[in-house]
Formats: structure tokens, sequence, C-alpha cells
């Protein structure tokens, strides 16, 4: 069983690795990843990165993207910026990298105003009654659900069998937060459990699969446990974002890991039980004051979920 954690390119060195080695962690992930011209560069960027990587002791495991513009609206130059994607899949496979996570959402996340916790900490937080009081709404980027998901089957019926021939499973995480229903004038379709399965079946492919957000999962209002077991008997588990939630789909606060309203110790048996080998991911952690670069918060979340795979796994 694996940790994976996250670095921004320009924080991929020595001393970083060397910090991630230390608390455990197995696999990076670069998000986000430099950018890059040609398919040389590429590939010549990763087996560089994985070199560093692997000289610290852990493997390149995952390359994370948001969905641009181009594609998610259809914009003039989709077909561009869809070919760069094929050659950053066709770089990842030649650099060995398993796995790229990917959203296809116009407009990002939305949180309202932090929340105070535990030892003063900051939670990312998001209140529905507080969000509609001033709601944001982006004109340009105005988009029907019906022709949100056509964009997303056209991008995936090119993107797919590319991904298959190298060996890369996309990883779609969910529309966070996870309500289905338009946010800033964009439609959301990757809201629900039955939203992930039409996608799957949109343009169906082994390459097609899901980023398990668990916090995100939770605030669907579904019975997580039983979420695991339905994604993960199809086998569409990429990876794992293993973190906890407090609240309700309309009003809930990003917690420390071992203090939301899931049990944690029976979320890693119910994927145990899927047959799920991980990566697990921490995805980010409440904002501690005077916590340099998130490193204590880091090593809190890492620490636990390493606690949690002996326990369950071992």
């Amino acid at each position: 069983m694996y940790i994976q954690d996250q670095l921004p390119w320009n924080q991929v060195d020595d001393e970083h690795l060397s910090f991630y080695k230390a608390i455990g962690v197995d696999y990076l992930t670069i998000y986000p990843p430099p950018t890059l011209e040609t398919p040389a560069e590429m590939v010549a960027y990763f087996q560089q990165v994985r070199r560093l990587a692997e000289s610290h002791g852990l493997r390149l495991h995952n390359v994370a993207l948001g969905g641009p513009d181009e594609i998610t609206l259809a914009l003039p130059d989709r077909d561009q910026k869809i070919e760069e994607w094929r050659q950053l899949i066709r770089a990842l496979g030649q650099a060995g990298v398993a796995t790229l996570g990917y959203n296809f959402k116009p407009v990002g996340n939305f949180r309202t105003p932090s929340t105070q916790g535990r030892g003063g900490a900051l939670y990312s937080t998001f209140d529905y009654g507080e969000f509609a009081k001033n709601p944001p709404f982006y004109p340009e980027k105005q988009i029907g659900e019906t022709q949100l998901l056509e964009n997303m089957r056209y991008f995936l019926e090119r993107i797919l069998p590319v991904a298959e021939e190298e060996g890369v499973r996309l990883a779609l995480h969910p529309d966070d937060p996870p309500l289905p229903e338009p946010m800033g004038g964009a439609a959301r379709i990757v809201s629900s459990l039955d939203h992930y399965q039409r996608i799957f079946d949109l343009v169906p492919s082994p390459a097609n699969a899901m980023l398990f957000c668990q916090g995100c999962v939770t605030e669907m209002g579904v019975d997580v446990f039983a979420a695991i077991r339905r994604i993960g008997k199809l086998g569409k588990i990429a990876y794992v974002h293993f973190r906890n939630v407090r609240g309700t789909p309309r009003s809930f606060q990003e917690v420390f890991v071992d203090e939301g309203q899931v049990d944690m110790y029976r979320a890693m048996q119910t994927y145990k039980e899927t047959g799920f080998g991980g990566p697990f991911m921490m995805d980010h952690t409440p904002e501690i004051s005077g916590d340099r670069e998130s490193r204590e918060g880091h090593a809190f979340a890492v620490g636990y979920i390493r606690a949690m795979i002996q326990a369950v796994y071992r």
C-alpha cells in the first residue's frame, strides 16, 4: 500500500523530496507541471523528475492538471489543446507515470470564508446560504449540461485511446462542492456517483477512471462506504484523496483527518474489501498558524494514513 503527495513543479527538489521521504510518502504527484512546448521536452522533463524522485526513494506516479477552457467550453482551438494533452499522455507513458489527474469544470471550486477549528486552525468551508448572498457569475463561461457532457465525450474519445496505448489512467476529480446545479453560470456534470457512471458509460475504457476524493464524495450526502464499494467494484478508483469533512452537502468544513464525520478506519477497511491497492493521498489539510509550507499538516496527515494502512492492510 502506498501514500502519495504532491508538489508544484518549481518545488520538485532535493529538500522537498527528502522531507516527503522522511514523513513516509511513497509516490510523487506534480501539480501543476511546467508548460512544455514539444513532446521531446515533455519526455525529457518527466524522465529527469523520475530519476530525481527515485534518488530519494520515491516514485513519480501521477501528474495533475485542470480542465482548460479550450476543452471544457469547446473554444475554437479545442483540437490544438487536445493534441497537447495527447502528447502529454505519450510523454507520461514513456516516463512510466501511471495516472493523470484532471477535472472537467469551466469554473473552479467554490468556498466561503474559512472557519476556525482545533487549535485555531483554519478550515476550508462552504456554506450555501452565505454563498447565495452574492454568488459569482462568469458570463463568458455559461454552458448547459447537455453541451458540457458532449464536450466531455468529444474529449474522451480523442484522449482515451492514447491513454490505453501508453498505460496511463485518467483520474477525474469530482466537482467541488459537488452540487448538481449550475454554479457561476456553468453546469456541473461530476457531482454525483450517477454522473460518474454516465461518464464511464459515455466512452467505455479501462483508462476512464475516478480520482476518488473521499471528502467530495462525503459532501455528496451519500453513504461513503457504499460509494467506495460501488466504484471500487467497478475497478474505477485510480487513487484516493483520503480526507475527512464535517457537515452537510450545502454546509461543510474540511477538517483534520481524524476529527470528521467519517470513520476513517472503517473507510480503509472498505477499500481493502473492494481489492483497492492504493495509492492514498492526503490532498490538503487545515491551515495551522506558523506551519511552513504546511509541513506539519502534511506530516500529521501522512502519519495518520500510514497508521490506517498498517492497521488494516497488514
